[in-house]
């Protein structure tokens, strides 16, 4: 059996992302592969440490959401290859409990796509970023 959803239950499952994990949220880099769920501790060292904007995501179209507004660190932590992004439902809680989404970040590839390490002090910008429903 396939299952299919039509955009507009696509888009409210996306929608629902930022909703759930709130307005105070923030993305950590680090080296190495992510764990191997989101309620697992944290893995490898802090790269780059963002605090993301109130309104981190836009309105879901056609089955995407993009990111909205800036998502920057004016000087990252350490020097090192991204390996992984946790992205957490608040700005001051980082302890690996709290994680709601993790994914894979590289140079050249990944859900994260860098173009280079990272070298600390660097500022590093993160310009796209973008979630897809599935849909077969």
């Amino acid at each position: 059996m396939t299952v299919q959803e039509n955009d507009a239950t696509r888009n409210a499952q996306l929608d629902t992302i930022e909703s759930t994990a709130g307005a105070s949220c923030s993305m950590r880099i680090y080296t190495g592969a992510q764990p191997a769920n989101c309620a697992a501790a944290n893995s490898g060292t802090v790269l780059a440490d963002f605090n993301l904007p109130a309104d981190w995501m836009g309105a879901a179209a056609t089955g995407t959401k993009a990111k909205a507004g800036t998502w920057q660190d004016t000087s990252a932590d350490a020097t090192g290859t991204p390996g992984h992004f946790r992205i957490y439902n608040s700005q001051a809680t980082k302890d690996g409990t709290t994680a709601f989404m993790q994914g894979s970040c590289a140079v050249g590839s990944g859900d994260i796509n860098f173009d280079g390490t990272i070298t600390a002090g660097q500022q590093v910008t993160i310009n796209t970023f973008t979630l897809t429903a599935g849909n077969p």
